[in-house]
């Protein structure tokens, strides 16, 4: 069950096979990307490192980073894939929790931590870099570790309503899974396909890379290290038959971009959007303008990419008499997941009725990390507890309708408001803050702070936003300060949030 046995079995079969592409160029074939990932584990373990293990990758994408996930599983260990966009406090404090062993990171992120780095880190590695390319030197490890299905593989951070992030616990059955749910909504590749890395490789663009290294496909990090629309277009054209995960501003980027220049997404084979609700509109011209190309995914880091999915044949079917309605959902749940919305004692809800969305299957995650009593919370009777609200519709298909955790989705990625309030409060002059989502054409959301000063104090919103710059990742700050007398409250003290965003909606 260990991935690694994946690669070394493509590297056997298909060593000629073009794997790894910086851009246009090709940096390793399958029997160089299995040896590199080879000789990786082999510095891994001269190091001790092995099974149980953690290791951080905190690296902007890049063809190393397939390069150190295989050489990590290859030795045994558990890849912790860290968001290189967060802030250096924020990433050591993740470090600190897994107890990472050791560290990959990008130069940028490896100048940002040395300040902040936890004493359980013996080694920070920079790639690419010399002391990286000097493991390519290393006495290989021969065979991969042996893991068994519910050995952890993935130590994905993801925030909760705390504030502090919790450790996912994702097994090597949870992938396997993942795999297979995958082939069944989207479809099999072959050796022809690729694979391009646009959207960060910490999250579900870098664990669909299983599908390519399969088949024996081309992974492709694009030069710029992230998403450049007229660069997706220009690869797409030049490789053909290429697959990507998107968020959905990321699509209506790519909408915006074909309408401006006439491109019309040649090469493009797949366009997996999830990470956040995908407006009506958008989809239909996206489809209207590029083609046949999308299809949706719907999962969580607790159910990496595994609860629903919506084929492309759905996204642009227009002769149902409900297609439009099964547009808007999420889909239906994949093979390898059942689907329910319930009330909160867990009872099932009436077709078309709002509940929330729980979900169980070969997919769920092992557990939260050192969290039992989170673990206990989110997962009962085998069933996830996902706090997104949604409904059932006769057919399957589910639509959501809300977040119960308040959880904020700008340009594709997650922000927790708890998070954030958590570090303004911190200011002397705040006495109260609420953050909350506004709707934003492009991201999806932006994040506003509502504040309450305390009394006879002035507040100083430049230093507020120092503040966050200071603490965390440049994407989570908010981008307007709305000073208020007062927050809305129910009988019971507690902020209500829904009239809370009318009240920031009517600010012309």
């Amino acid at each position: 069950m260990n991935p690694a046995e994946w690669l070394l079995r493509t590297a056997k079969l298909k060593p000629t096979n073009p794997a790894l592409y910086h851009g246009e160029d090709l940096v390793a074939d399958y029997a160089e990307f299995a040896r590199r990932a080879a000789a990786i584990a082999g510095a891994l373990s001269q190091r001790g490192i092995g099974t149980g293990d953690r290791v951080a990758v905190l690296m902007k994408n890049c063809t190393e980073y397939l390069e150190t996930m295989y050489g990590i599983w290859w030795a045994g260990a558990a890849a912790v894939p860290i968001n290189a966009k967060l802030h250096a406090k924020e990433a050591a404090w993740i470090m600190e929790n897994a107890g990472v062993r050791l560290a990959f990171v990008s130069a940028e992120n490896g100048a940002e931590l040395d300040a902040a780095t936890p004493t359980c880190v013996m080694e920070t590695i920079v790639a690419p870099g010399d002391n990286f390319s000097a493991l390519y030197e290393a006495p290989p490890r021969e065979l991969p570790a042996s893991l068994d299905r519910d050995d952890m593989i993935w130590l994905f951070y993801t925030s909760g309503t705390t504030g502090r992030p919790k450790g996912v616990m994702i097994t090597a059955q949870n992938m396997s899974a993942m795999v297979s749910g995958y082939t069944d909504g989207i479809g099999p590749h072959s050796e022809q396909d690729a694979t391009l890395y646009a959207a960060p490789m910490s999250h579900g663009a870098g664990i669909y890379n299983f599908m390519h290294v399969m088949s024996g496909g081309r992974h492709i990090c694009p030069v710029s290290g992230g998403f450049d629309e007229a660069e997706v277009f220009e690869l797409a054209a030049c490789f053909e038959r290429v697959s990507m995960f998107a968020a959905p501003t990321m699509v209506r980027r790519m909408i915006d971009h074909a309408k401006a220049g006439g491109a019309t997404g040649d090469g493009l084979d797949n366009v997996i959007y999830a990470g956040g609700p995908m407006y009506f509109a958008d989809i239909v011209e996206a489809v209207e303008v590029l083609g046949p190309r999308f299809a949706q995914i719907y999962g969580q880091g607790e159910c990496p990419m595994a609860i629903t999915t919506l084929p492309k044949s759905y996204v642009t079917d227009r002769n149902h008499p409900h297609w439009r309605e099964r547009l808007t959902s999420v889909g239906f749940q994949q093979m390898v997941s059942r689907v329910r919305v319930v009330d909160e004692r867990g009872q099932e809800v009436a077709t078309g009725e709002i509940g929330e969305i729980v979900v169980k299957g070969d997919a769920v995650m092992k557990g939260y990390w050192n969290n039992p009593e989170a673990t206990a919370k989110t997962i009962r009777d085998g069933w996830l507890w996902t706090g997104d609200m949604g409904a059932l519709d006769q057919d399957g298909f589910l639509t959501m309708h809300d977040r119960s955790k308040d959880m904020i989705i700008s340009g594709g990625s997650n922000i927790y408001p708890r998070e954030v309030e958590e570090i303004l409060l911190s200011h002397s002059g705040v006495a109260e803050v609420a953050v909350i989502g506004r709707p934003h054409s492009e991201w999806g959301e932006v994040v506003v702070a509502c504040v309450v000063a305390e009394v006879g104090q002035e507040l100083d919103l430049a230093a507020l936003d120092a503040l966050c710059t200071d603490n965390i990742a440049r994407f989570k700050r908010p981008k307007d300060y709305v000073v208020m007398q007062e927050l809305p409250k129910n009988n019971y003290g507690k902020v209500v949030k829904t009239e809370l965003r009318e009240m920031v909606a009517a600010i012309p």
